[in-house]
């Protein structure tokens, strides 16, 4: 079990400004633990991928190592406990909600309310704040609005899932590669999780719509995913301009 009393106090206090329910939980029982598993992580809170458990402790300014205990069945799993102490980020963002409603709305009055990744319009309250270069491969940047981005749930899980799968984040940690890459300005950018691919997220809405509909419907006439039929609309067009 950790001992609190080992633990200074300005520690605890970050820990306990921590109100997000995934590094709640975690840093909650480390607290009264010392450590948790992968498997605990999993079966007692129902997080089915605990590294990113694990991340947003990380990213609330919490320092955590990972080691190696013996699971139910025997097997060598993970675990995770509190690390370097003095390496606690005290002025993380998260733990200062005044700072963090600052920064959303000067990103809202200059950007819209809306995902930067998939540009719709979102609720306010739906917004996260996200860093534009993870933390894992930069450290904290400066708190200063340029260096987030808003994204929507979905958004934020598809960049979180892309940045963890990257050689970038697993072992180069290149800040400038972060910088050209789609996830963290998608409004340009030279590849996406260092591959070399594009893609454009298209949003119809109102009597937009109405294309959308006909473009499906042309989709299933000839047999055609919807995107593979839009690709040559495209091709076509730019084909009869630069004929033109």
């Amino acid at each position: 079990m950790e001992n609190l009393q080992q633990l200074p106090d300005e520690f605890l206090e970050l820990c306990r400004s921590v109100t997000a329910k995934r590094p709640k939980a975690v840093i909650d029982h480390i607290l009264q633990r010392g450590f948790i598993t992968t498997e605990e992580l999993k079966e007692t809170y129902g997080y089915n991928h605990p590294p990113r458990a694990a991340r947003d402790v990380r990213e609330n300014g919490i320092p955590l190592e990972t080691f190696r205990v013996t699971g139910s069945d025997g097997r060598k799993i993970a675990a995770y406990r509190f690390g370097d102490i003095n390496k606690a980020r005290f002025s993380r963002l998260s733990g200062r909600t005044g700072l963090s409603k600052q920064i959303k709305e000067a990103l809202i009055s200059r950007y819209g309310c809306k995902c930067f990744i998939y540009l719709e319009e979102v609720d306010e309250r739906e917004l996260q704040i996200d860093h534009r270069v993870p933390f894992e491969v930069d450290g904290e940047p400066d708190i200063a609005p340029e260096n987030f981005m808003l994204l929507s749930g979905s958004a934020n899980r598809a960049k979180s899932w892309s940045c963890e799968h990257c050689e970038n984040w697993n072992s180069i940690k290149d800040k400038s590669i972060c910088l050209s890459c789609y996830w963290a300005y998608p409004e340009n950018y030279e590849h996406i999780g260092m591959r070399q691919v594009r893609r454009i997220d298209m949003l119809w809405e109102g009597d937009e719509i109405k294309i959308y509909e006909r473009l499906k419907e042309m989709s299933v006439r000839l047999k055609k995913e919807l995107p593979e039929l839009i690709k040559e609309i495209i091709e076509r067009e730019i084909k009869r301009n630069d004929d033109g």
